[in-house]
């Protein structure tokens, strides 16, 4: 009964955090998104956005501020569930360490401990984060009226194909012209049909369904796990290693500790997370916008992925969207922490 209360007061306390973490970081994740998403431009043609900055500017002039929160019920609902998955797993694994290392450690962890807790957070928060940043991904990369998002590069092809044939650049001779004109009718003619549009993350969820089932709702899932393992697992180690530090060094218990510890500390974590994992960040925003059928699909696999990004961007495509998304770590994850360590004493 101690143990379902206390995962009960985790869970409150974390979904707390999530919430405050999503109205503080949805901005940022946003314009982290479209930079990693955005496709490589072809020769002679400018790029969808020109850095960090471009990318800000055109999404306030298209679509207003409201358009930095798109797809944001979906992860206030789903961070919500997802970061209360995480502290419930986390603090039941920190209770089984405890419990495991005795008396004599004082509540303390080892640094690997606190990893594999942090990893096993992360895996169990899986389950609901795949499904959720699929959906909200889409939903970010989404900037226009139907067709906006495509199912694959299809239809950027055929624009630049006609467009081609339109200035004579592509082919000297009419039947030249007419091929390629023939080849981009039904390039953008396949591109349509397989177009999804969304007005919602409801919406999303009920056109992915019916299309493609479950498979297409956990699309990317696979990565996914290999981003949450490593992340949460750094994430965690992190802030608990400060957190155990500071009460060593400052003889204080956790509730003693100020709130600068906990919004610090909370900032370090996110540092730790996403500079370990981005490039797999990268690739799995890249496979949760590709296409869903073989036809429309760029990317075979998530190491088919890492290998095209590699031979048409370089070392730097892994790296796209990195400045929106350290600027978020330390605000995002700072007022998370906060959230959850001052209502857990309030609980308590």
């Amino acid at each position: 009964m101690g143990d379902a209360k206390q995962a009960a007061k985790d869970c409150v306390s974390g979904t707390i955090g999530g919430f405050l973490q999503v109205f503080v970081g949805q901005p940022f994740d946003t314009v982290k998104v479209r930079l990693q998403t955005m496709p490589a431009p072809l020769p002679g043609q400018a790029p969808l956005y020109n850095g960090t900055l471009d990318c800000v500017k055109k999404t306030l002039s298209k679509e207003g501020f409201k358009g930095f929160y798109k797809g944001t019920t979906t992860p206030l609902v789903g961070v919500g569930a997802c970061v209360s998955i995480q502290f419930v797993t986390l603090e039941a694994m920190k209770r089984y360490y405890t419990e495991l290392n005795g008396p004599s450690a004082n509540g303390f962890l080892t640094n690997s401990q606190l990893y594999l807790a942090g990893a096993a957070s992360g895996i169990t928060n899986s389950v609901v984060s795949g499904p959720v940043e699929h959906i909200r991904t889409r939903l970010q990369v989404q900037t226009g009226a139907p067709p906006a998002i495509t199912s694959g590069a299809a239809e950027s092809v055929a624009a630049i194909a006609a467009k081609s044939v339109e200035t004579g650049a592509v082919a000297t001779t009419a039947a030249a012209q007419n091929s390629v004109k023939v080849a981009a009718e039904a390039a953008a003619a396949n591109a349509a049909k397989n177009t999804l549009f969304f007005t919602g993350p409801v919406d999303a969820v009920q056109k992915i369904y019916a299309q493609h089932g479950l498979r297409g709702i956990f699309k990317g899932q696979a990565v996914t796990m290999v981003r949450e393992f490593q992340g949460y697992g750094a994430y965690f180690a992190a802030y608990e290693y400060l957190v155990q530090r500071a009460m060593r060094l400052e003889s204080k218990k956790r509730n003693e500790l100020s709130t600068l510890n906990f919004v610090s500390y909370g900032a370090c974590a996110g540092y730790a997370m996403w500079a370990t994992v981005y490039p797999i960040d990268v690739i799995k925003s890249k496979l949760q916008t590709d296409g869903f059928s073989a036809s429309t699909r760029q990317y075979s696999s998530a190491i088919d992925c890492a290998r095209q990004t590699l031979a048409k961007e370089g070392v730097a495509g892994f790296f796209k969207g990195f400045a929106p998304c350290i600027l978020r770590a330390a605000p995002a994850n700072a007022v998370t922490f906060l959230g959850f360590e001052m209502a857990m004493r309030l609980l308590r």
